[in-house]
């Protein structure tokens, strides 16, 4: 089989060699209750090599208890999770998080807003918050610098990050989570709090991130299917814990797909290779 059909990967150090994956995600029949009550369930998803995938679903849809399997936070209470080719149980989970970058609302809240900003994007090494129990070198910090200016915000370079903009936080983010050349990059809800110019700057940077040379495979989690880019080529919608939809952007992205997700009356057009949807009488 050609190698391009493979994506090689590091998953715990730079140097401990490659291993071949095709499958980024596989979940297969996954269920996952608390307190008795049933958050995902009948559940089978893939990812292949190759893909960048976006997910929508309502709130409650389980796109948050989604993104904590994948990390390892959480275990299905029935069913087969593997990604990058580690099937859980039979792998170091906080070796495997190493290999995955993760930018979201829960992470903002932990970060110390007194820490300069290279120093929130070094502790994406670590898979840590800060750092507190890390040992950096020079190396790292000039990482973190040429990911600072490939994302446009190299200026916040010894600034704290409390001082950064709400959409220069979540660069600096997004280069915390590069940090680690990782192999697969969660986005949940990136553009939340950004106004319009902000979002749309944000949106930018994100599809320079798909884009470039040895990208990450991103997973794009949002409400507003107009941030789906076209970089994203495939869809996830989810509903009550489970899949509603799932296949390329524009078999998903519909007036059909869109009403009966939302339960109302919804018209999508598209503009600039982007869909946009609103409501009908």
């Amino acid at each position: 089989m050609n190698d391009d059909s493979y994506v090689y990967l590091l998953p715990y150090t730079c140097h401990e060699g490659e291993i071949r994956v095709k499958k980024i995600i596989e979940m297969k029949d996954i269920y996952w209750s608390r307190q008795g009550k049933e958050i995902l369930h009948d559940l089978s998803w893939q990812v292949k090599k190759g893909e960048h995938w976006a997910v929508l679903g309502l709130n409650g849809a389980g796109k948050t208890t989604l993104l904590n399997m994948i990390n390892g936070y959480i275990w299905p209470s029935k069913g087969e999770v593997s990604v990058l080719g580690n099937v859980f149980g039979q792998i170091d989970i906080h070796q495997l998080r190493k290999s995955i970058g993760w930018v979201s609302s829960s992470l903002a809240e932990k970060i110390n807003g007194r820490h300069l900003a290279e120093d929130i994007v070094v502790s994406g090494k670590f898979a840590s918050v800060g750092l507190v129990f890390a040992e950096p070198e020079e190396a790292d910090f000039c990482r973190a610098r040429e990911l600072m200016e490939m994302l446009q915000v190299n200026y916040t370079y010894g600034q704290p990050y409390e001082k950064c903009s709400q959409g220069e936080k979540q660069k600096i983010l997004i280069a915390r989570g590069l940090m680690a050349n990782p192999a697969l990059l969660i986005l949940d809800e990136p553009t939340t709090g950004l106004d319009f110019v902000a979002k749309e700057d944000l949106l930018h940077t994100i599809e320079k991130v798909a884009t470039s040379e040895s990208a990450p495979t991103i997973i794009f989690v949002t409400h507003h299917i107009e941030e789906v880019l076209p970089v994203f080529s495939h869809m996830l919608l989810l509903e009550d814990g489970t899949v509603f939809a799932q296949g390329t952007r524009g078999e998903i992205l519909t007036s059909e797909y869109m009403s009966r997700l939302y339960n109302r009356n919804i018209q999508v057009d598209w503009y600039n290779e982007r869909a946009w949807m609103a409501l009908k009488d």
